[in-house]
């Protein structure tokens, strides 16, 4: 992933940004937008040189193909923050991407909260969006370095995580294995 406002290969959309018109966008549109195509992330990564050893990473992201860039252009400024990234896939033979993110939580605090509270998400994400704001607010806190925020932060990821199944329920005997009696 390659970000787009900087090194060589920006040369071709400085050229294009006389056609990319960054006007701000319907805010109820950006909102119905990230309710069908945004993706709110927290995951966990092994980092050598911190306490826990553990890092625990906050992204919300839209990406879409290559030539729908210009609609991602025009979320960041309605939004006011974030940057946009080239994504390659030319491995897997798929079109090029392009990648709205939002990393900082200081920016997500300051821009993104606000944003998606004053025109909410309409659909089942806005239940993943309260979960997601609220590990946002506990690492701006800095609760995520006690062992409560941190365990917190963890019970709340996995609850996003199992959000997008219907349900919990399995069959019965499900996971046990069934040996023929000979």
């Amino acid at each position: 992933m390659q970000e787009v406002s900087r090194g060589r290969s920006t040369s071709a959309l400085l050229r294009r940004k006389d056609r990319i018109q960054l006007k701000k966008l319907n805010p109820h549109y950006v909102s119905g937008f990230i309710d069908g195509e945004g993706s709110f992330s927290v995951s966990f990564g092994r980092h050598k040189t911190l306490k826990r050893k553990i890092e625990i990473r906050i992204e919300f992201a839209i990406e879409l193909r290559k030539d729908d860039e210009e609609i991602l252009h025009r979320i960041k400024e309605t939004i006011g923050c974030g940057r946009i990234y080239d994504c390659s896939y030319d491995r897997y033979g798929w079109y090029p991407h392009a990648k709205y993110k939002i990393g900082s939580v200081k920016e997500m605090k300051k821009f993104l909260l606000p944003f998606l509270r004053h025109y909410p998400l309409q659909a089942k994400k806005a239940k993943v969006f309260e979960l997601f704001a609220e590990i946002v607010e506990i690492t701006v806190k800095k609760d995520h370095l006690r062992d409560k925020g941190f365990k917190r932060i963890f019970y709340l990821r996995n609850k996003i995580r199992k959000f997008g199944k219907k349900h919990n329920w399995k069959p019965p005997g499900y996971g046990k294995t069934v040996r023929p009696v000979v």
